[in-house]
């Protein structure tokens, strides 16, 4: 959730389009800022598309955790088409160039993608927990059904969550079209802080620090097994541990981004009143940060995922569209990452 917390008061300045340009150095300046929002935005909306339809098309990545993966990347793929084009026109202008039903309309998106990417990335830790704690009751209870349905009820539940919090504010009249910015009080903040920043989070940070702790028993179950080489099961048994703890890591990389973009927003609006005059800046400047992870996931997904790098190969040479594409062998192991 993002929220900006404004008190509302007097009226509102209705600014005339002519001053609504910030004074830039020259027109140069100003087009480039525009060019570079828009580089950033298709970046992330093609650089998401492309996680989107890897895991989508190619069966073998038609696991659980894959499910939450793509769940995320249509979030961040949104977040691309939807948020950022308004979020850049509002820092690069002096105003706000859209209406009042505009400014409802993307409160309620942005804070909808906001809540699921959060609890997408919650779940994600939760997945990860669960494989390397119960291996074997995973691969029996958790199903791609049981993800599906995780996924379904988080966008529900947050469509219904968003949508009590911006109409109990009312948000759905705007209290100053001028500003694109949500008004929040302080009990409605108060609810909002806890459910999308300290719960999801805590639970993140405490289920990854076991994740790590479990990792590294594994590894020394590992060099065990590898002393007695004719035993296997063991040895099996050793290879599994060995790809749980290989996406556990790198799945624990896209997490720690995901919290190093998050957490200073929210920091930034606890000091809120420490800020004073500079809190405007510093709170769109953390908002942007945040904004850019969705920007980040896919090079995450780039660099650490074989899978991904093999997809895209195959979706930029248009093998992807031959008969068949969809069962082509794009992992390095039997077991996915």
């Amino acid at each position: 959730m993002i929220l900006n917390e404004v008190n509302i008061t007097g009226d509102c300045l209705v600014s005339i389009n002519s001053t609504c340009l910030k004074i830039y150095s020259s027109m140069a300046t100003y087009v480039s800022l525009y060019a570079f929002a828009a580089a950033i935005v298709i970046f992330t909306v093609c650089g998401n598309l492309l996680v989107i339809i890897s895991v989508y098309h190619f069966k073998q990545l038609h696991t659980p955790t894959n499910v939450l993966i793509l769940s995320l990347a249509i979030s961040d793929c949104l977040v691309g088409l939807f948020v950022m084009p308004v979020h850049s026109m509002i820092l690069i202008e002096s105003c706000s160039l859209f209406g009042s039903n505009f400014c409802a309309l993307y409160n309620m998106i942005n804070f909808q993608l906001t809540f699921v990417s959060v609890y997408n990335i919650s779940f994600i830790a939760v997945d990860r927990y669960f494989a390397l704690s119960n291996p074997f009751v995973y691969s029996k209870k958790v199903s791609l059904f049981i993800s599906f349905i995780i996924v379904i009820h988080v966008w529900i539940v947050s469509l219904f969550y968003n949508c009590a919090l911006l109409y109990f504010n009312g948000n759905f009249k705007s209290k100053c079209p001028d500003k694109c910015v949500p008004y929040v009080n302080e009990v409605w903040s108060t609810v909002d802080l806890m459910v999308v920043f300290m719960f999801p989070c805590a639970t993140i940070i405490i289920l990854y620090l076991k994740v790590f702790f479990i990792a590294r028993r594994h590894a020394v179950l590992i060099r065990a097994a590898q002393k007695d080489r004719k035993r296997l099961d063991v040895q099996n048994s050793g290879d599994s541990m060995r790809l749980e703890r290989k996406a556990a890591r790198v799945l624990g990389i896209l997490v720690s981004v995901f919290l190093m973009c998050l957490i200073p927003y929210y920091i930034c609006m606890m000091l809120m009143d420490a800020l004073a005059q500079s809190y405007d800046r510093v709170v769109n400047t953390m908002l942007t940060l945040f904004f850019l992870n969705s920007t980040v996931n896919p090079i995450i997904y780039a660099l650490f995922y074989p899978w991904f790098q093999k997809s895209m190969k195959l979706i930029f040479t248009f093998k992807i569209c031959r008969t068949d594409s969809s069962l082509i062998n794009v992992l390095s192991t039997n077991r996915p990452p």
